[in-house]
């Protein structure tokens, strides 16, 4: 039975559709009287299971039923995980937006090449500033991310508080943007929080996150040591890295460039949103070859692997501009998120292949988290002292654990959400009630298909079983006018396999025979389709042990 959501009418409730089953792809949901609020509307990586596809994003149908009681999209900063599907699912919300000058910026870069921009209304709010939209209250706090302006958010309401964090860590020495300021997290719990909805990223992780000012210290050091051109690859979305790795290169004397379309944006609302403006000019990328080698610093897109990215291009020797050689020195200033592994281990292998010095986390002092480790979750949970917590941004296995610390910590209560939970917040019984329609949605092309689609089953196919394609030519009594043509990409090669070919061809014929002969000579185009494909089928079961996807083209001629 769906959720009947008349009977919680009056109700606070909190509903992730996104964010809660992975890390990425943040979008959640708070409801009273009637009337919703969302905040972040992200994006995240496709795997193995989508071929074709590199990007994912919620399904959002639920929402979509009740956009006319939405009231706005709050956007916590401007990240790709918390901002990156607004672009393609806009058509399913069309609310205002609200966030900071820099991710409104940054927003509006992205979206300027859609023509539905012009009808998207982004409200600026100031950090710190206040807003109302019906019965919610809404305060930003500002905290220290990677990304510049991230507001956690205070939802005051009549059934009681909410602190949500999105992402966030206390570094002393953040590089961009502000220290988190602890005395206006200590007096939102003096004022009281009802639920505490908190990011679970890095619950498994001891101690603090680091600071981004300690690994500028080690980044200055590692690129004024390599000997030659030194590319470094980070999320073009973390300002803090850019600034960083900027500052670095020109300390080390070298030219710097930046190289892939959302590094360009990304420095592009920086600079108009007041950051970046103590650098020297960068040179173009077009203009790396007017240089040596040891004078460059090139900071590019791709750090997961992404086969369109910047680095992926250099390490497929395709990048218009920049060609790694011998001696030079790619760095990978980023986590290697689950699930990209064997992308990006492919990488590090192409690179170390060309002589190409690789550089990662494992091995130098070269990222830090922008989430928050054990310790600083603890701090968190002193300062607000909530009534119940809410573990977000994880999976199943981080916000199981999450919420043993929580509880491990004097909260007393926890509730354990999934994408689709529809969470009752209610100070004497918290507790999921319902569940919701939700999924996934792929970004394929320019079309958003269910990650369920019958079209992923069949790539998927094709992609492990290979594809046969029989075309065959019958007269006008359905008798076969010429010898089956049988093309097989992927699993026999024309030439190399044409005996193998032939002898299928035969069989074919000679199946497509014997069922003229049980029929009494009656044969109809569909027998003849079907006798082709349970032949082919047979064989290639029988001699590779391979179940291909099978097309049978049936041509009539006089």
């Amino acid at each position: 039975m769906a959720f009947n959501l008349k009977t919680y009418k009056d109700k606070l409730l909190f509903i992730p559709l996104g964010g809660s089953n992975e890390i990425g792809i943040n979008v959640n949901l708070y409801h009273l009287d009637g009337k919703w609020i969302m905040v972040d509307c992200g994006s995240g990586f496709a795997d193995d299971n989508l071929p074709g596809v590199d990007m994912i994003v919620a399904d959002l149908k639920f929402i979509e039923k009740h956009k006319k009681d939405l009231l706005g999209l709050i956007v916590t900063h401007a990240h790709e995980d918390h901002l990156g599907a607004i672009q393609y699912l806009w058509n399913s919300l069309e609310c205002p937006i609200y966030t900071t000058r820099f991710t409104k910026n940054f927003l509006k870069a992205k979206l300027s090449e859609y023509s539905f921009a012009k009808d998207i209304k982004i409200n600026e709010i100031k950090p710190g500033n206040r807003f109302d939209l019906g019965p919610f209250s809404i305060e930003m706090v500002p905290l220290t991310h990677s990304a510049p302006e991230m507001q956690a958010l205070m939802i005051r309401t009549s059934a009681g508080n909410i602190m949500h964090t999105g992402d966030w860590k206390f570094d002393p020495d953040p590089i961009v943007g502000v220290v988190s300021d602890l005395e206006i997290l200590k007096k939102c719990g003096d004022e009281g929080v009802l639920a505490l909805v908190c990011d679970s990223t890095n619950v498994f992780n001891e101690g603090v996150s680091g600071s981004e000012g300690d690994v500028r210290k080690s980044l200055i050091d590692i690129i004024a040591g390599c000997p030659k051109m030194v590319v470094v690859t980070t999320f073009a979305s973390n300002l803090a890295r850019l600034d960083t790795l900027i500052h670095a290169g020109q300390k080390a004397g070298r030219k710097v460039a930046l190289t892939g379309r959302s590094l360009h944006r990304m420095f592009a609302a920086a600079q108009e949103s007041g950051y970046l403006t103590d650098i020297a000019p960068l040179i173009d990328e077009r203009s790396v070859g007017n240089h040596k080698r040891e004078e460059l610093l090139i900071i590019a897109t791709g750090c997961q692997g992404e086969d369109m990215a910047a680095t992926a291009k250099m390490a497929n020797k395709v990048h218009h501009s920049i060609k790694l050689a011998p001696k030079d020195t790619v760095i990978f200033s980023s986590k290697i998120i689950p699930g990209n592994d064997k992308k990006i281990f492919k990488m590090f292998n192409t690179f170390v292949k060309m002589g190409v010095e690789v550089i990662t986390e494992r091995d130098h002092f070269v990222h830090v988290s922008g989430h928050p480790a054990v310790e600083e979750l603890k701090q968190m949970y002193a300062l607000v002292r909530p009534q119940i917590c809410i573990p977000v941004h994880g999976e199943p296995v981080h916000i199981h654990e999450h919420a043993k610390l929580a509880k491990a910590n004097g909260i007393k209560k926890t509730i354990e959400v999934e994408n689709g939970s529809v969470a009752l917040l209610d100070a004497n019984d918290p507790k999921v009630i319902d569940f919701v329609e939700n999924g996934y949605l792929a970004v394929d092309g320019n079309y958003l298909l269910p990650d369920s689609s019958p079209i992923f089953k069949m790539r998927r196919r094709m992609r492990d079983d290979g594809i046969v394609v029989a075309s065959i030519i019958v007269n006008g009594k359905v008798q076969l006018a010429t010898k089956p043509l049988i093309v097989m990409p992927g699993i026999l090669d024309q030439k190399e396999d044409e005996e193998f070919l032939d002898s299928i061809a035969q069989e074919v014929t000679e199946a497509i025979n014997e069922q003229r002969k049980q029929s009494k000579g009656m044969l109809f185009i569909d027998q003849v389709s079907d006798c082709a494909k349970s032949a082919i089928r047979k064989i290639l079961k029988n001699e590779i042990n391979k179940s291909p996807i099978i097309i049978v083209n049936v041509g009539e001629v006089d």
